[in-house]
């Protein structure tokens, strides 16, 4: 019997230093509120995602950029020890991403990212656009410019290699960049923001492109593709400590799951268990689960 090796999951992306404080409730505007703890971690929803897929049991490789500080040095080294192929991985003069995380008892958070070093990852090289032809499933997000996006989107299409657009935060996307996704990953805001709908279309993202999976947070998430099949995938029920990096915990499990080769009810639904056993944990990357605690979660 042989072994299919682990597919290989090329992340273009961001990565951040995450600056996590936990309190109470999350301040009013004007307002301050005393916290319970604090903790500094690397994070940035690329990073995330890449570290993400390494614990799922992909062959993980982080093409961004991180800066000439300290924060860059963690960041680096994190991602090399969560199993992250860090060699492509861009260093610029100045700061890295930071990203500012107020956390309230219920899990809920407000975040605010200053992109640092993630704006400077312009212009891919070559060899980047080799390293996105060779992986079995390329995946980005809109932390860093939508134009080098777009170039990895039209990178991984010449190379055959399929692609998972993570629409998030929401803003607008040129039509240019949809024309090359394979799958749209938003949740219902991105979605209402692409579309221009009050609420999430499903019909309207399906005229963008082939394949949507809507999330719901603790309603699971929607799958819907142009043929017709649209079906509903149910959360695993869990006591939230922190949903920081939920979303990335599934959409880096959900590419990997496709890379395997799994039917995509099936790949949304170890997603699902990939989000839930994130969410038992305060923090971003840290509390990315490892595929024996997502397989865990599945079989109960």
């Amino acid at each position: 019997m042989t072994t299919r090796a682990a597919p290989r999951i090329v992340v273009a992306g961001s990565a951040n230093m995450d600056l996590v404080g936990l309190a109470e409730r999350l301040p009013l505007p004007g307002e301050t509120v005393l916290g319970d703890d604090f903790v500094m971690m690397p994070g940035g929803k690329g990073a995330n995602q890449a570290i993400a897929a390494a614990r799922a049991g992909g062959q993980s490789v982080f093409l961004g950029a991180i800066g000439s500080d300290s924060f860059g040095v963690t960041l680096n080294a994190r991602l090399n020890a969560a199993g992250v192929d860090v060699r492509h991985v861009r260093t610029s003069y100045g700061a890295s991403g930071v990203a500012v995380i107020m956390v309230d008892h219920a899990g809920e958070n407000s975040i605010l990212v200053s992109p640092g070093a993630n704006s400077t990852f312009t212009d891919l090289t070559e060899d980047e656009a080799r390293v996105i032809a060779s992986g079995d499933v390329l995946l980005c997000q809109q932390e860093i410019p939508v134009e080098t996006v777009t170039a990895a989107c039209r990178a991984a299409r010449y190379g055959d290699t399929r692609t998972i657009l993570n629409a998030a935060p929401a803003r607008e996307l040129p039509i240019e960049l949809l024309e090359l996704v394979d799958l749209l990953v938003v949740n219902e805001l991105e979605a209402q923001t692409i579309t221009g709908s009050a609420t999430p279309d499903m019909a309207a993202l399906l005229a963008l492109v082939p394949r949507v999976v809507l999330t719901l947070g603790g309603a699971g998430a929607r799958y819907a593709e142009r043929d017709g099949r649209d079906e509903t995938v149910p959360a695993f029920p869990v006591e939230a400590t922190d949903t920081t990096a939920a979303g990335d915990a599934f959409t880096g499990a959900l590419a990997v799951a496709w890379g395997e080769g799994r039917d995509l009810l099936e790949a949304v639904r170890w997603a699902n268990a990939a989000g839930a056993a994130c969410v038992r944990k305060l923090g971003a990357s840290n509390a990315l689960p490892t595929r024996a605690e997502i397989d865990e979660m599945i079989t109960g």
